[in-house]
C-alpha cells in the first residue's frame, strides 16, 4: 500500500484526470473512510467539496478538524443505526443510505424539528445480495406511498451498491434498471419523492453508472489509495 503522505502530490492530478472525463451534471464525491484530514485538504484544494463517511461518528471527529472549511457538504454513505439517526441529521446535509421504511419514518420525525431539512436517497438493491442494505424493487414500490408521506426528508433520488464481483456486463444492467426504476417512480408524481439523483458508481464502475445516468458518483481508493484496513 503507498501510504497516503506520498500520495498528497498526486491527489489533485487524479481529480483533474477524472474531472475531465465527467459530465457537468455529475457529482464528484470524495469518500473519506479512513482517510487522514491532511488527505481529504489536499482533495479540497483541488476543487473537491463533496467528502462522504460510512459512520456518523469518524464524520463528527474529522468535521471538527476542518471547521475553518464551512463550505464542505458531508454525506452518509455508510448503513445508519436508528440510534445514530439523531446524531446523523445533525452531521451530514446528504443522507444515501436510507435503507428501510422504519429508518426514513424515524429520520422524518427527527428532521421536522430541524431548521435545514437534509437532501435525502433511498438505497437500493436490485440483486439479492444479503451483504448489502436496501429495497427491492418490488419493496421499495410496495412502500411508495408511505415514503411520500416523509415531507421532511427532501428525497432526492435513488443510492445503489453493487455486489462484489460482477462482471461490467452485469454492472451495466444494474445501473440502468435503477436509473429506470427511478424513472418509474417520477412517473407517478409523488410530491415528496423526486428522482432527479441517482447516486452509483465508485472506484472500479464509475464509468459504467455515468453512461447509466448517474448524477453522483462516490469515489475513495481511485482518489486515496488503499485504506490501512
Amino acid at each position: 500500500m503507498t501510504p497516503f503522505s506520498q500520495l498528497s502530490g498526486t491527489i489533485a492530478e487524479r481529480i483533474s484526470q477524472i474531472r475531465a472525463t465527467l459530465p457537468d451534471s455529475v457529482r464528484l464525491i470524495a469518500v473519506t473512510k479512513q482517510v487522514p484530514v491532511d488527505a481529504m485538504r489536499a482533495a479540497y484544494a483541488a476543487g473537491v467539496r463533496d467528502f462522504a463517511e460510512n459512520r456518523v461518528q469518524e464524520a463528527e471527529a474529522k468535521q471538527a478538524q476542518l471547521c475553518d472549511l464551512p463550505d464542505i457538504t458531508w454525506h452518509l454513505i455508510g448503513h445508519l443505526q436508528s440510534n445514530k439517526a439523531q446524531k446523523a441529521l445533525e452531521c451530514f446535509q446528504w443522507i444515501h443510505s436510507i435503507d428501510d421504511l422504519k429508518l426514513a419514518q424515524r429520520l422524518d420525525r427527527l428532521a421536522a424539528q430541524l431548521p435545514n431539512k437534509p437532501q435525502s436517497l433511498l438505497q437500493v438493491k436490485l440483486l439479492p445480495d444479503p451483504k448489502k442494505y436496501g429495497w427491492l424493487a418490488t419493496e421499495l414500490l410496495h412502500d411508495l406511498s408511505a415514503l411520500n408521506q416523509c415531507e421532511n426528508l427532501s428525497i432526492q433520488g435513488l443510492m445503489t451498491i453493487l455486489p462484489y464481483g460482477l462482471a461490467a456486463a452485469e454492472a451495466s444492467v444494474v445501473f440502468q434498471k435503477t436509473a429506470a426504476l427511478a424513472n418509474t417512480i417520477r412517473q407517478q408524481n409523488l410530491p415528496h419523492l423526486q428522482m432527479q439523483a441517482l447516486s452509483m458508481g465508485m472506484s472500479n464502475d464509475y464509468g459504467l453508472a455515468v453512461q447509466a445516468g448517474a448524477t453522483m458518483i462516490r469515489l475513495g481508493r481511485i482518489l486515496f489509495g488503499d485504506r490501512s484496513t
